[in-house]
C-alpha cells in the first residue's frame, strides 16, 4: 500500500491512486496547458505507467488541488572496454513530476509538499534516484543538483542547467548515457536495451 504522510495543516496529502485520473489529467491541463505532450519530459513517460506507491495527491473536501508522480525511467550507457568489446549498463532512475498545483492555490506550499512526499516515499522506499527537469532555484532546496547530469541526454530539446538529479547514498550515478523510458523488457538484455533507445532518439 502507498505510504500515507501524517496529517499536516491544510489540504491532505494521500495516495494518488486514490483520485479519479480524469480529475488528475484535467488539473495537468490548467497547470501546463492543453499543449504538455509536446514537452520532453513527455518522452521519456511513453509505454509506461505513474508508480503508484510514490505518487501523491493535495486534496480538500473531496477536490483536488495538487498533484506529483514519478515515474520509472532509466539511464542508458554504451561503452566500449579495454579488451575492444562494448558494455552496456541501465541505470533505473525515478523521474519525478509533473508537480501540479491548481493556480487559486499556487501560494499555499502545496507543491512543495507534494515534492516533499514523492521524496520521502522514493526514499522510504529504497526506490531509483529521483530525477527531474525542472528550476534548480525552486529544487535545489530538496537537493537536486545538475552535476551528475553534466554527461546524460535526452531524446528531445532541454535546457542542461534544469537536469537535475537527487544523489542517494549507495547508488552511483553514470557520468554519460541517455534518459529513457524503463519499460523493464526481460526479453532484451541491457545492451541491445541501450542500443535501440539510443537509436530511437537520435531518429525522433
Amino acid at each position: 500500500m502507498p505510504a500515507v504522510l501524517p496529517p499536516a495543516p491544510g489540504p491532505a496529502i494521500l495516495p494518488l491512486a486514490l483520485v479519479d485520473r480524469a480529475a488528475v489529467e484535467a488539473l495537468l491541463d490548467v497547470a501546463f496547458g492543453p499543449d504538455r505532450h509536446k514537452r520532453t519530459a513527455y518522452r521519456l513517460r511513453a509505454g509506461v505507467d505513474w508508480i503508484a506507491a510514490l505518487s501523491f495527491a493535495a486534496v480538500r473536501d473531496g477536490g483536488l488541488l495538487g498533484s506529483v508522480q514519478c515515474w520509472p525511467v532509466a539511464l542508458y550507457s554504451t561503452g566500449d572496454t579495454p579488451d575492444g568489446t562494448t558494455d552496456a549498463t541501465v541505470t533505473p532512475l525515478t523521474l519525478l513530476g509533473p508537480v501540479a498545483v491548481d493556480p487559486a492555490h499556487q501560494a499555499g506550499g502545496l507543491g512543495k509538499r507534494l515534492t516533499r512526499a514523492a521524496i520521502h516515499a522514493v526514499i522510504e522506499a529504497h526506490a531509483p534516484p529521483p530525477m527531474l527537469i525542472g528550476d534548480p532555484g525552486y529544487y535545489g532546496r530538496f537537493g537536486f543538483t545538475a552535476l551528475p547530469t553534466a554527461g546524460w541526454d535526452l531524446p528531445g530539446p532541454f535546457e542542461r542547467h534544469r537536469l537535475l538529479v537527487l544523489p542517494l547514498p549507495d547508488m552511483p550515478l553514470p557520468a554519460t548515457g541517455m534518459i529513457g523510458p524503463d519499460v523493464g523488457s526481460h526479453a532484451r538484455n541491457a545492451l541491445s536495451r541501450a542500443r535501440d533507445f539510443a537509436s530511437r532518439a537520435r531518429i525522433a
